[in-house]
């Protein structure tokens, strides 16, 4: 399972309105700790599908969502539970520092 695209369009369908808790990734084309957790993002969202909604934000492509939100520094990744930031993470950290974080909002 490849991580999905949220963009402005989608964002209130697909994450807001989701049923699952979902981590969206604001990153962008030019950064390069984005490019270093890129493959920890694809691994989860093969790892946990079916438990975390898991995608990207292109922040370039996708202002909108991203000035909603207050993203200033990327990679910043936002976990949303029912329509809600429950919890974030700056910068590039390792995959157990994200799951850690996740842990709490998986239904098993």
């Amino acid at each position: 399972m490849k991580p999905y695209i949220f963009t402005d369009e989608n964002f209130e369908e697909e994450v807001l309105k989701s049923d699952l808790p979902v981590l969206v990734d604001f990153w962008a084309v030019w950064c390069g700790p984005c490019k270093m957790i890129a493959p920890i993002v694809e691994q989860l969202a093969e790892e946990l599908s079916g438990k975390v909604k898991i995608g990207k934000l292109d922040v370039d492509t996708n202002q909108e969502t991203s000035i909603k939100y207050g993203i200033r520094g990327i990679p910043t990744l936002l976990i949303f539970k029912d329509g809600k930031v429950v919890d974030s993470i700056v910068g590039a950290v390792p995959k157990n520092n994200i799951l850690n974080k996740l842990q709490p909002f998986i239904h098993n």
